[in-house]
């Protein structure tokens, strides 16, 4: 049976808040780490300690219309994208844990909100492009003061760590034939593994597509910018 459409959600405070992200990225960028386990320890900030568990890392882009546009929208209702700006970083500030859902993929998990970045393009007014990274979260029981292995917890032996920026190995085409469903944000995405590229094939196709960035045709040739 086919899977539905996904749908990306970030939860916070136990479903008191909840985002419905309006453009669904075209990718979720998965890693996991070995060796080191991140852990939030209250009051204490954000340590690193050795760990074999796995934790796993999600990156996602996509932007925050201001206006609905049925070939990319996944509601009506939108919501102004600075008051959905200013919601995450509250919640990143915060340091509490949000659920990141993608609905019909095995993805419901704690995460915390490594960075988010955002921008307003010129020419776009009112459209908010963001990356938001995300981290799984580990939930670490309470000590209890009578317990006589919690000074066992080397805290002194914790490190912040930091990871390099990974290399892309993506192969960019010189063109990219249309094909039924495709448009021009799932043809930038699919190329450049960002879809919020894809005013930069419009502009170079846009004798060929016309006035109108959501009209493509199946079998059209387009010419891919690098």
């Amino acid at each position: 049976m086919a899977r539905g459409k996904p749908q990306f959600w970030l939860k916070y405070n136990n479903n008191a808040e909840v985002l419905w992200l309006p453009v669904n990225p075209e990718t979720i960028n998965a890693t996991s780490t070995y060796g080191y386990e991140d852990v939030n320890v209250s009051n204490l900030g954000e340590y690193t300690i050795l760990g074999s568990n796995r934790q796993k890392e999600f990156s996602v882009e996509s932007f925050f219309p201001r206006d609905y546009n049925r070939s990319y929208c996944q509601y009506k209702a939108l919501k102004d994208p600075w008051t959905i700006v200013k919601t995450i970083e509250r919640w990143q500030k915060s340091g509490r844990p949000v659920r990141f859902i993608v609905t019909n993929t095995p993805i419901n998990i704690a995460v915390t909100i490594r960075s988010f970045s955002y921008e307003e393009r010129g020419g776009e007014p009112g459209d908010v492009y963001y990356t938001l990274q995300l981290k799984e979260y580990t939930f670490i029981p309470s000590a209890k003061k009578s317990d006589p292995n919690a000074d066992k917890t080397n805290i002194s032996k914790a490190k912040v760590t930091t990871e390099p920026a990974r290399e892309s190995n993506r192969v960019i085409p010189s063109s990219y034939t249309v094909k039924s469903g495709d448009s021009l944000f799932k043809i930038a995405a699919k190329v450049y593994g960002k879809g919020d590229r894809w005013r930069e094939i419009y502009a170079k196709n846009k004798a060929i597509i016309g006035n109108d960035p959501n009209r493509l045709k199946p079998g059209q040739k387009l010419v891919i910018p690098k």
